[in-house]
């Protein structure tokens, strides 16, 4: 069997299976219970700012 054929074989069926077992992994791990305390400082760091939201003309000026 050539090199190619053998990884083709292996990539459409163990490393598929891998693959997917990975992604529901890595769901499962984000969506547990004790993640909320984790994820909840992340999610807000788009809307901080000193003490009001940022305007339209402040943040573009800051781009520029």
């Amino acid at each position: 069997m050539e090199t190619y054929s053998l990884l083709r074989e292996f990539a459409d069926s163990w490393m598929l299976l891998f693959l997917f077992a990975f992604f529901v992994g890595v769901v499962i791990w984000v969506f547990r219970p004790g993640a909320t305390k984790t994820y909840e400082d992340p999610s807000g760091i788009p809307f901080r700012h000193e003490d009001k939201p940022a305007t339209r003309g402040e943040a573009d000026a800051k781009e520029a």
